[in-house]
């Protein structure tokens, strides 16, 4: 105990009548926590003006590093797939020829309706309405709906479906129905649904009216 006492007493007599003093001068204990404050004032004010902005860089750096990573695997998987993707390109444009290909133009609507007639009219059918509707434009063709009842068997109306199925242009059949009249005679109502081209100045006509609804 005694010990401890005159240790303390001697720490204390360190630090006593300092002032006036250089601190080079100073009893040992003193300058070594001059020292030790001095180093901890330098880390906190290099960290509050130096260090803490680097280390904002570099954990941005890593994250940038990280997205410039998946970035690079992500182009480098669309390279390796890009001649398969170009194939399954040609092939699509292929596929969307053919199916223009069968659009008809505004002029040729009339041997489209033809067709569908003489489809009917070759299965032994009789047409007890035959309307064409209004066309109805979308984006680049033309919607045009016909009304159509047709009188006949059952097996001649499977045939007229399959032949309007195998027609060069599109033709599809909506809204079946069918009804038994006298003597088992059928009668089938349908809306014939085909499409066309719109022509230059239609789709101009098109372009015009939706940049006047946005307006």
């Amino acid at each position: 105990m005694k010990n401890m006492t005159e240790i303390s007493e001697s720490l204390s007599a360190q630090f006593r009548d300092l002032n006036g003093i250089h601190p080079g001068l100073w009893p040992i204990v003193p300058r070594m926590l001059c020292a030790v404050a001095s180093v901890v004032g330098v880390l906190v004010v290099g960290w509050y003006f130096y260090w803490s902005g680097q280390f904002t860089e570099l954990t941005n750096g890593q994250q940038q590093e990280v997205t410039l990573r998946d970035d690079f695997k992500m182009k480098l998987q669309q390279s390796i797939n890009l001649e398969g993707l170009r194939k399954q390109k040609i092939q699509v444009e292929h596929y969307v020829s053919a199916l223009e290909k069968q659009l008809p133009s505004k002029a040729e609507m009339d041997a489209l309706l033809s067709d569908i007639n003489q489809a009917g009219l070759g299965r032994g059918l009789q047409f007890d309405l035959f309307k064409p509707g209004l066309a109805t434009p979308k984006d680049y063709y033309a919607e045009l709906p016909i009304d159509v009842r047709l009188i006949g068997g059952y097996h001649d109306m499977g045939a007229f479906a399959s032949d309007i199925a195998h027609l060069s242009r599109i033709v599809t059949l909506n809204n079946l129905t069918i009804s038994t009249g006298k003597d088992g005679i059928l009668t089938l109502e349908v809306v014939a649904k085909t499409f066309r081209y719109l022509d230059p100045e239609e789709i101009a006509s098109q372009k015009k009216a939706a940049k006047g609804a946005k307006k």
